[in-house]
């Protein structure tokens, strides 16, 4: 167990603060895990069946069809005190606060980090499978599940990072920058088992920063924290950063 109040002290001395954040961020608010949103009928595939592009490219509609059935989820849900928490501090201590998400369900940006950057991505966003062509536009799709462009038949798909897929390079560079430059990272709700993201820690302990643990459970990241904090992320950001 950690020192809340010590910790309290590192934030408000930091002249800059990395945060890093996973599912367990968004626990409070009820949004499901990726193997939570197998219900009813999506309850026979494996998830992992159904984030990568070749089960996009093999069963289009099926993979469509069940992300629109997460985003059913994910809209139905609110942020907690613990992304409200973030997002006041950024807007009181501008310039002070790079927050960094593996979540794709955009709760930070509707609490008010706008500027979050998502390493995967955006579950209410989509984009094109293959380069756009110069017929591939937003104002002429034709409807379907999904939706695609009617000269050349490109799909729309879901704006997420896929099994097997890269990071987007520049949310990825600027999430390493904040890294190796902040004083004190934040990481809040994450299994620190998914990487390059889970990395990040390490190059912020590496860089000389203080990493502080919010998770109710151990992770593998521990052993690189300054100290461990064992409450979830709406009970324990607005101490913290209150």
């Amino acid at each position: 167990m950690g020192d809340t109040d010590a910790v309290r002290g590192w934030v408000r001395d930091a002249r800059h603060i990395a945060v890093l954040t996973g599912a367990g961020m968004s626990a409070e608010s009820g949004v499901p895990t990726f193997r939570d949103a197998q219900t009813g009928l999506w309850a026979h595939f494996d998830p992992q069946e159904l984030a990568t592009e070749s089960a996009f490219r093999a069963h289009p509609q099926r993979v469509w069809d069940w992300y629109a059935h997460r985003r059913d989820m994910i809209r139905a849900v609110l942020p907690n005190a613990g992304h409200a928490a973030l997002a006041a501090f950024a807007r009181q201590h501008p310039g002070r606060q790079t927050l960094i998400t593996q979540n794709v369900d955009g709760l930070h940006q509707r609490a008010g980090n706008t500027d979050a950057l998502a390493l995967h991505g955006s579950i209410a966003e989509d984009r094109w499978l293959d380069v756009p062509r110069a017929c591939c536009r937003l104002d002429a799709l034709e409807a379907g599940h999904p939706p695609r462009c009617p000269v050349c038949g490109n799909l729309r798909r879901p704006a997420v990072v896929w099994f097997g897929e890269n990071l987007p390079a520049d949310a990825l560079e600027a999430a390493e920058h904040a890294a190796r430059h902040c004083d004190l990272m934040l990481v809040v709700g994450t299994s620190g088992e998914v990487y390059p993201a889970a990395g990040l820690a390490f190059t912020a302990h590496q860089s000389g920063a203080r990493v502080v643990i919010v998770n109710p459970e151990p992770t593998p990241l521990d052993a690189v924290a300054e100290t461990c904090l064992r409450e979830t992320a709406a009970v324990c950001l607005p101490v913290l950063l209150g």
